[in-house]
């Protein structure tokens, strides 16, 4: 598994890594500036959350390593890491429905609510890693 060392990071085709669910004590890195925008990141063992512009982006119970988090117009694509299940929540647009898959597998469509956040669950225990695509129906 790929922890997240530096805790926030950019990557060459645009991406950025973040967080580091191996930590015992809250970790923190703000003002990461990456393509224009201003990243904040909290890491540890029970919870990791991420900020873009003082906005809410994503948050995972407990903490995960994120590799490869790509925006675009569409939704979100990333890799999660953890050691045990999580519950995972992010920011998109308000009231729109998204198509989700986790592992290749589809979750089938959601809706974000007011706010634009949505939530899902993962199945990290045992496999380490999964890969969720969440993309605009």
């Amino acid at each position: 598994m790929a922890i997240v060392a530096e805790l926030l990071r950019a990557e060459e085709n645009g991406a950025i890594s973040f967080g580091n669910h191996k930590l015992a004590q809250k970790t923190k890195v703000e003002d990461f500036e990456h393509a224009g925008d201003l990243y904040k990141v909290k890491t540890y063992q029970a919870m990791t959350k991420l900020e873009k512009n003082g906005m809410f982006l994503y948050e995972s119970v407990p903490g995960t390593s994120v590799l490869s988090f790509q925006e675009t117009e569409r939704g979100v694509s990333f890799v999660a890491e953890g050691d045990e299940d999580a519950q995972l929540t992010v920011g998109l647009k308000d009231d729109t429905e998204y198509e989700v898959s986790a592992g290749g597998i589809s979750i089938g469509r959601m809706r974000t609510n007011l706010g634009g956040k949505l939530s899902l669950s993962v199945e990290l225990a045992g496999a380490g890693e999964v890969a969720v695509e969440i993309t605009q129906v």
